[in-house]
């Protein structure tokens, strides 16, 4: 595809780490497909830098590797055919013989290094603290496996702990940023292609050139030789040991199971027995934890529910895992059948709550309040839940919305519903001031319409933007 988008913010803090004085040592982590690499790859562009990608290879072949990898990049000619004796003797080399004012050095798959020896952090950190750390040196160490690259840079036991200068956690690409990547489309076709790829680059770029989504899912999920067909599976392969288990898990919470009574019941196992996997599966951006955005001691509350956070993971499970058999037996129309039929209410219809969600962040920043949001998120009790609470925790404004991601027009009985809906929610009764907000895909009725214009409390946004006098256009 060729093309580079969003990641300006971490662009910026690489910049900034390369041009501060003195030593640099950045750790960037995410999971697999979010473009790391990718963003390492722009960072160093134009510049005298060594970038090296480790493997799953022994620490002699590595080493070998490297030493290879700083001779023809920096230029060191006499390195290629050099006994170098261990890594400090290679990294001194480089750093006596790279040019540049600030010398920079990429280490990718950095976990690989440990992995093939456990010792290696403690070696790198050798090599930091009596070689690279007093000159004007950048290292960035790059890896995908989260739970190694924690344990090997970040926690206290690390060998590295304290040494780095900053990190980047790399999370997928926002909804916001689709249009970038495919300018022809439309909204509605941007919000089915987000769903099913979830903001991850490489997973974008295989459905950047197919004719719709439809056609997109049948090539590049269904196809038993796809790159995503079994990609699930590679994923947690590489993070975790007991992949049936944890594929149990995932599948019994895309089944609509959230709470963890429930969850515990339908895999029959005590709630204690879940809880490290729940915590790997959170840790590893593939569940998270929600509680009613009025909580206030979120860890301690015992209105928790588990979401699939991640659009690929949660698509997979709802509708490959299940018709596998159709699948396998080479009856992939059966699947796509299903996929057809179910896609919009099933899948896409809770994805557009998360687009509400991030264009509210979007509007709370163009001022579409006379007060700004500092909370948000989704509240509910046993008997009412609503999409979109947002508060102002300082003031006494509240936002309450609802998200409709359906066929026909929006009316003025949703609304009469999420009124009723907002006297249930318990924050500063008698003295908050309510604001409300309805998204609806295709748009509003005009009896709605008419009212919101004569509302100050009331904004309503569809594919076209607002729809009640404002200026600007959500998205």
């Amino acid at each position: 595809m060729g093309k580079f988008i969003n990641r300006q913010e971490e662009l910026a803090f690489l910049e900034q780490e390369y041009l501060r004085h003195g030593s640099s040592l950045v750790i960037v982590y995410g999971r697999r497909r979010v473009g790391k690499t990718a963003l390492l790859a722009e960072f160093i562009k134009n510049r005298p830098a060594v970038y090296f990608l480790a493997t799953e290879e022994n620490e002699t072949q590595n080493r070998a590797a490297f030493q290879k990898a700083v001779a023809e990049q920096a230029g060191i000619d006499f390195l290629l055919n050099s006994a170098a004796k261990g890594w400090d003797m290679i990294f001194k080399t480089w750093l006596d013989a790279a040019c540049g004012k600030k010398k920079l050095i990429v280490l990718d798959e950095f976990q690989y290094l440990g992995k093939a020896d456990p010792a290696f952090p403690s070696v790198f950190q050798k090599i930091w603290d009596t070689i690279l750390k007093e000159k004007e040196v950048m290292a960035v160490l790059c890896g995908s496996l989260i739970s190694m690259m924690e344990s090997q840079t970040l926690v206290y036991s690390s060998p590295l702990y304290g040494r780095r200068t900053g990190q980047i956690r790399l999370k997928q690409i926002p909804f916001r940023h689709y249009h970038e990547f495919f300018p022809d489309r439309s909204e509605k076709e941007l919000i089915a292609y987000y769903a099913v790829t979830g903001g991850v680059p490489k997973y974008i770029e295989l459905f950047y050139d197919t004719s719709d989504i439809y056609t997109a899912i049948e090539q590049n999920i269904l196809s038993k030789s796809s790159f995503l067909y079994d990609e699930p599976n590679f994923l947690l392969h590489r993070e975790v040991r007991e992949i049936g288990s944890y594929f149990s898990l995932i599948k019994t919470i895309a089944a609509g199971n959230q709470k963890l009574s429930k969850i515990a019941a339908a895999l029959k196992l005590r709630q204690a027995v879940l809880a490290e996997y729940l915590k790997t599966l959170i840790n590893l951006d593939i569940l998270e934890r929600e509680v009613p955005v009025t909580e206030e001691n979120p860890e301690k509350s015992k209105k928790g529910l588990y979401k699939i956070k991640d659009n690929f993971i949660l698509f997979w499970f709802r509708f490959v895992f299940p018709n596998l058999n159709y699948i396998e037996s080479g009856h992939v129309q059966l699947a796509m059948q299903k996929i057809r039929a179910n896609l919009a209410d099933a899948h896409i219809s809770y994805v557009y709550e998360d687009i509400c969600m991030e264009k509210m962040w979007e509007l709370n920043s163009a001022h579409a309040w006379d007060f700004y949001f500092d909370k948000i998120g989704r509240w509910w009790d046993s008997h009412t839940e609503i999409d979109i609470v947002a508060m102002d925790s300082g003031g006494q404004d509240i936002i309450f919305g609802e998200c409709k991601y359906w066929s026909g027009r929006t009316g003025r009985s949703v609304l009469v519903s999420l009124e009723q809906k907002a006297r249930q929610v318990c924050w500063k009764n008698g003295m908050r001031r309510e604001h409300f907000i309805l998204f609806a895909w295709n748009g509003f009725t005009d009896e709605l319409t008419a009212l919101a214009k004569e509302r100050t409390d009331l904004i309503l946004i569809s594919e076209r933007g607002f729809e009640n006098g404002k200026v600007f256009k959500s998205g």
